[in-house]
């Protein structure tokens, strides 16, 4: 589940709807009703947050992003789109990251979902992350 605060427009989700989930992205946010619209490859259905399921920070759902991967000697791996920057450690441990765009770098940011990088690029560039590739 998904705190209803957390959610923006634009944001990528995994919605439940009669035991499946499908990826979809949040195009409205009713705080006061207390529910989500979500467009998935099938409709648009609005979601109460008991439904809403956060995607886990991963390779596949970086390129999926269309990040670009670059393994580093030291065994660390850098994912890049336009001038945003992602550090992981080591290949395939997001439990701690690092993210910078141009001046602003944040160590440790409580980043662990798909949602909350995308909100934490649309702070730092303020430019949505979606999965248009970068020029």
């Amino acid at each position: 589940m998904i705190r209803i605060q957390e959610l923006k427009a634009g944001d990528f989700v995994l919605a439940e709807y009669e035991g499946q989930q499908r990826m979809g992205e949040v195009t409205r946010v009713d705080g006061d009703q207390k529910q989500v619209a979500v467009e998935t490859d099938v409709q648009e259905f609005w979601y109460e947050p008991q439904h809403l399921y956060p995607i886990p920070l991963s390779d596949e759902s970086l390129r999926s992003l269309n990040f670009e991967k670059e393994e580093k000697e030291d065994g660390s791996v850098k994912y890049k789109k336009g001038s945003f920057r992602l550090l992981i450690a080591k290949k395939d441990d997001f439990s701690a990251i690092e993210i910078w765009y141009r001046e602003d770098k944040r160590y440790q940011p409580n980043v662990h979902y798909i949602h909350q990088l995308q909100n934490h690029y649309l702070q730092m560039t303020k430019i949505h992350l979606t999965r248009d590739v970068m020029v």
